[in-house]
Parts: structure tokens; sequence; C-alpha cells
């Protein structure tokens, strides 16, 4: 009994001993967990061999991209990391070395043909400060924290204002733009540049009317950073898209129409929550949007932003465009 004694009463300071330890693990992690705005510095040598380009008005400064770190159990960190294309994409493990206070994962590529992606960072004074390792290319980023963008009062919201006109003066017209105004529709043929409001939002209410034909795909930026999806999904029961907000928000249910038919969206966005009815049918119900998408024009995510429909993903038309911002 005596050694029975003795075995369990070594097990518990062990078990103690480990808590402990976890426990301390959890605190020096604890500033480094949340959701990060990240900015990926690249030179002009690095982007050609890439075969990156920046389009529309991304920020000059650097490459957009997301960053969140959580914990799983008693110490592990994971996470989701966004880059400047593709979608939200799982970390396995964050791991921390202790002796060189280094954070480091690795993640697979999505869309490039390219061994895995390897980011290795130091936090201090609440800034990431790191690099990933892409295909041979040492590419350093920044990382701040991400805004709540909690709203503290509803929106009032001011006057509409029409985004079609004749000659198109609302939007930043790209040198490889295919859009123009047919018989009062903003059409786009075949792929090419991506239109940019000259105005800047905060929140507001998004009414649109689109078309596509078969197997086209677009999209329409939130502030110029949250995709909402566009893409010719009736029918698909393996993750609809349409409606959703790319890598991060599916739409409850697909209410996509056809190819060809005519399809509205009516969006409202306040602070990160967005609420999407697609074709009279409410898809997305005042969700949080986690961070910024792949394509996004930059990473600042409290500041105003534009709206930007993609163009360089095949043809759309638009018959009706109308934001109402809030003036509070």
């Amino acid at each position: 009994m005596n050694k029975l004694k003795i075995i369990l009463l070594l097990f518990v300071i062990t078990l103690i001993g480990f808590i402990n330890t976890q426990a301390q693990r959890v605190e020096s992690d604890s500033d480094v967990i949340g959701k990060w705005n990240l900015t990926i510095t690249m030179e002009e040598d690095q982007l050609e061999k890439l075969g990156i380009f920046r389009h529309g008005l991304m920020a000059s400064d650097g490459f957009p991209g997301w960053l969140e770190i959580k914990l799983s159990g008693f110490s592990t960190l994971v996470g989701y990391y966004v880059g400047y294309e593709g979608s939200a994409r799982p970390i396995a493990e964050v791991h921390y070395s202790a002796d060189e206070q280094k954070y480091h994962f690795t993640i697979p590529p999505q869309w490039m043909d390219i061994d895995d992606i390897y980011f290795e960072f130091t936090l201090k004074d609440n800034v990431l400060t790191g690099y990933k390792m892409l295909d041979g290319n040492k590419l350093k980023w920044t990382g701040v924290r991400a805004p709540s963008l909690e709203r503290k009062e509803p929106p009032v919201w001011g006057s509409p204002i029409n985004l079609i006109t004749d000659n198109m003066d609302k939007w930043i017209i790209p040198e490889t733009n295919k859009f123009q105004i047919i018989d009062d529709v903003m059409v786009n043929k075949e792929k090419g540049g991506n239109l940019i409001t000259n105005q800047k939002f905060n929140d507001f209410k998004l009414s649109v009317e689109f078309r596509y034909p078969a197997g086209s795909n677009s999209g329409i930026y939130l502030r110029g950073r949250y995709e909402l999806q566009i893409e010719d999904s009736k029918g698909r029961a393996d993750g609809v898209s349409i409606g959703g907000i790319y890598g991060f928000i599916a739409p409850s249910v697909n209410a996509a129409k056809k190819p060809g038919e005519w399809q509205t969206f009516e969006v409202t966005l306040v602070g990160r929550h967005v609420t999407v009815v697609h074709n009279g049918i409410e898809v997305v119900s005042n969700r949080p949007i986690p961070g910024i998408t792949g394509g996004s024009l930059d990473s600042n995510e409290g500041e105003p932003g534009p709206i930007m429909v993609q163009g360089d993903h095949g043809p759309i038309e638009f018959r009706k465009f109308v934001i109402t911002p809030s003036v509070n």
C-alpha cells in the first residue's frame, strides 16, 4: 500500500509540473495569439521570377497577407494563412523555439507548382517581423494586429450612389480594361483589368444585378479586401461558392440561377459583419469576416476601401450597381 501511495504521489507531482509548464507556455504564447494583417515585400526581380504582378491600385508598399494564430489544447499553436492569391489555408502547427525566441511554420503550395512554403518570424512590441521562403525567394514581411471593427452605433444610411454611368466616371479604369457600357449595362466580354471605384467606403449597403455565361467567374471585393464570389455554381453541391466570402464563409444554400439569367445580390457590410441576400434568399446572415481574402488591394482593414470588380477571370455583365454608404 505504501508503495502504491508513493507511485500515486509521484504521478500527481509529475502531473502538476506538466500543467504548470503548459500554463507557462500558454502565457508566453498569448501575445502571438490572434489575427494579424501582413505586408509582404517583393523586389521587382522576385516578382518577375515568381510571375506575380500588381493589379489595380494594390498597395505599392507591399503585397497584403493575413495570419491567424490560435491555441489548440494545452500548448499547440495552429492557425490560418492568406496570401496575395488563393484562399485561407490551415496551418497544422506553429512551432516556437524558446532559445531563439522565433516562431516558424510550413504550408503546402496552393496554385503554384513549388516546394512547401516556409515562414519564420519574431514578435516584438506587438509587431511580427519575419520572412517566407517561396520557391527559393526570401520575402520579408511584417504584421500588425487586425482591428476588431466593432461598431458602437448602428449605421445611419446616406443617399444611394449609382455606380453605372455612361462614361464610367465612378471607376478608375485600368490600362487592360475590357469593361464598357452597352445599352445601360456594364459589360465585360472577355478577361481584362479590374475596376476600382474612385470613392472609398466604410459601412455600406450594395444592390447589384448581374449575369454571366456558362463557366464564368468574377467577384466583388468589399472595401477592396473581402471577395464576394460570383461563379457559375448552378446545381453544384460540392461547396457552392457564389454568394460566399472567398475562402472564409460558404453560403448556407446554393441560390444560383442558370448561366445567362439575371441574378441579384443585396449586401450589407457593417464593420466586418456581412449579410448577403442572393436572389431573394439570405445565404449569409450577419457573419463576421475573419480577414482579408486573396487578391485584395491591401491589408489595412481599419481604413475605408473601394469596391473592386474582378475583370481578369471571365465575362460578366451588371445592369444595376448601387451603393448606399453610411454617414456615421
